[in-house]
Formats: structure tokens, C-alpha cells, sequence
């Protein structure tokens, strides 16, 4: 498989800005099993879903974990102001973050950097202790939920670069059931469920699941080799409670449908089975890069959204459907006017 395999012509009007009101009131193209293609408003969802269906959900919660802020700096004694932007990508231990930094030459190795509020008061203080591959490794003073409270109160929600316009309402990139925090991005095929069609879903016996995985932006990280088996994929913090793998192994013995929703649930449920089709369960670092010809061993089904040109996420539900009938679908959903990407409309590879 090469890279350029994956490619194909957006319209810059495609790329949603802003989210649909109400969440479930998206676009729905479903691709059967047949490769057909339906149409459909998100909310009519449950007119599909059963008890033989199990939807598996991402419980992270987004962090605002990006920084625009001066910094002092003290090239030959003398006090300058510099303009630099933080991105929080990948928490290393309990104070130390992996970091993006912009301008790389006003975050130096082993520079303390003050961050203060308008009254001067000092808010946290952090050391840039290496360099890493993305960025930079950075030690904060503050940690767990202090930490998360400073970010809360003056950091950003970090919106992928290809939104310009400005969230007026922070929540609308949450999941209604955005939990556990350090993602630093939304898992935003669920962001068109609403608590009332999930209890409507529950009332017809529509089993309900979560795991966990933490959105890093490696996620956003392009390919840059044409063979995709040279592609070094990025890590994510993943997670399975004991009582949910040995619900889901149930549910699979019986034959139920395993739909995941987004493709963070499809990189946890596929790295913790094993060559038996057993899922485990605990947590660890996962790097699965799925893509066609990959040997699907526990999800059976996928909502997903519209997916960027040769990305990894477009190639891994290209190996779920084959590439030919997501080629099928796009090419619908552009002359259809689909909206792409984060606040997208929803596509289901139904089977």
C-alpha cells in the first residue's frame, strides 16, 4: 500500500467550522454490508440499532492544553518580552509533559519559563529539561488536579488547525460523557449523541460500553513515507476496566454486533485482543497502525467521520470497508455536501 492511495480533492467549503444544533441532527451515510449507500439524519440511528448491538464509547475528556504567552528572556543580561505557543501532546509522568513549542528558539533546553497571571502573581513555573522528537520535554512545579484547574482557568481548548473560526461554547468539542481527562483532542464521532437518544437506544436494549483512550496529537501527525510499512505511528494511553472486557467477551461469544464508535475505540478494542479474538484488560501504551489488509479480530462495525486526505484514521477504515468502497462513499458525500472532519457529518460502515 502507498500513501498516494489514500488521497483525494476536498472543497475548502466542505470543512465544517462550526457544530450542528442539536448534536444529532448531522448527516448520516450509512455503508452496508453490501457497500450500498443510505442517507439519513444521525437521530434516525436508533431506528437501526437492536438488542444484537453493542456501542463502544471513548470516556476521555479534552484538556484545554495549548498556550499563547510572553516570556521573559535574557539574551546578554539584557530583558526581552518573547511570544511563544505551548501544546501539551503527551504526559510522560506526573509533572512532565511532552510538549510542541513555537518558536523553538525562545523554549532553549534547561530555560525557566514563569507563567503569570495580570497581577503578576506567579501561576506556574516550568523547566524545558530535553528535546524530543516532537517537541519539547517539559517539567511543570504543578501537577494532577492543581494543574488541571491552572489549565481550566487561562489555557486554551486545543481545536485542530484546520478550524478557524472561534468555539463559542468549549462543551460542544465534549462528549456528553467526557470523563477522564488528558485527551488533546476530542473523540468527536460520539459528539453527535445527545442523553436522550442514548436513553432511547438503552430502551430498546442497545448495549452501552466504555474504554479509554487519550487523544495526543500525534493523531494529527501527516504521513511522510509513500510505503506505509516504513510509517512510524504514534503512541496513545489506552485502558479497559475488567468488568468491561469480560462483558464484551460475552457479547462477542454470542455473536453481537461490536460497533465502535470513532476510531479510538477500534485502536483500543483491536490492541488489547489477542490472536484468539480474546480482549484483555488493564492499561498500557498502544502504537497499532491499521490499515488495508489488517486482520480485524474484535470490531465488527465503525461510526466514524469524514477523514482527512492520507491520513492514518482514513487508511484504517479503508482496511474495515476496503478502500474502493470508502472511495464510493466519499465521492457521495462531497457531491452531496457532507461536512468533513471534526464537526462533520457521520458516516457508519455498517455490516
Amino acid at each position: 500500500m502507498h500513501l498516494s492511495d489514500f488521497d483525494y480533492n476536498l472543497p475548502e467549503e466542505l470543512i465544517a467550522q462550526t457544530p450542528i444544533e442539536p448534536r444529532d441532527h448531522s448527516k448520516l451515510l450509512i455503508l452496508d454490508k453490501n457497500w450500498n449507500i443510505e442517507e439519513n439524519k444521525f437521530y434516525e440511528i436508533a431506528n437501526y440499532l437492536w438488542e444484537n448491538d453493542v456501542l463502544v464509547l471513548n470516556e476521555t475528556r479534552t484538556i484545554n492544553a495549548r498556550l499563547f504567552w510572553e516570556i521573559d528572556i535574557f539574551p546578554n543580561w539584557k530583558k526581552e518580552i518573547k511570544k511563544v505557543e505551548i501544546f501539551l501532546h503527551k504526559q510522560i509522568n506526573l509533572d512532565t509533559w511532552e510538549c510542541l513549542g513555537y518558536p523553538g528558539k525562545n523554549l532553549k533546553i534547561w530555560r525557566n519559563i514563569r507563567f503569570l497571571d495580570n497581577n503578576w502573581n506567579i501561576i506556574l513555573n516550568w523547566l524545558i529539561e530535553k528535546i524530543s522528537e516532537m517537541g519539547r520535554f517539559i517539567k511543570f512545579d504543578k501537577s494532577g488536579f492543581e494543574f488541571l484547574e491552572i489549565l481550566e482557568r487561562f489555557w486554551e481548548l486545543p481545536l485542530p488547525p484546520y478550524i478557524t473560526k472561534k468555539l463559542e461554547n468549549s462543551e460542544r468539542y465534549q462528549t456528553i460523557y467526557a470523563k477522564t481527562h488528558w485527551s488533546a483532542a476530542s473523540p468527536t464521532a460520539w459528539l453527535h449523541f445527545t442523553s436522550e437518544l442514548l436513553e432511547k437506544l438503552k430502551n430498546a436494549w442497545v448495549k452501552i460500553e466504555k474504554v479509554l483512550l487519550h487523544v495526543w496529537v500525534g493523531t494529527f501527525k501527516p504521513v511522510e513515507t509513500e510505503d506505509l510499512t516504513k510509517h512510524y505511528m504514534h503512541s496513545e494511553y489506552i485502558e479497559i476496566q475488567k468488568e468491561v472486557a469480560e462483558r464484551l467477551n460475552n457479547y462477542k461469544k454470542d455473536w453481537k454486533n461490536i460497533i465502535a464508535v470513532w476510531t479510538t475505540c477500534v485502536r483500543v478494542l483491536e490492541s488489547f485482543c489477542d490472536e484468539n479474538g480474546v480482549l484483555n484488560y488493564w492499561n498500557k501504551e498502544t502504537s497499532i497502525f491499521i490499515y488495508p489488509w489488517y486482520k480485524w479480530k474484535f470490531v465488527t462495525s465503525l461510526i466514524t467521520n469524514f477523514h482527512l486526505p492520507k491520513s492514518t484514521l482514513l487508511m484504517l477504515i479503508s482496511s474495515l470497508a476496503w478502500k474502493e468502497n470508502i472511495k464510493k462513499a466519499y465521492n457521495y458525500a462531497i457531491k452531496n455536501k457532507f461536512r468533513f472532519f471534526s464537526f462533520w457529518d457521520v458516516m457508519w460502515i455498517k455490516k
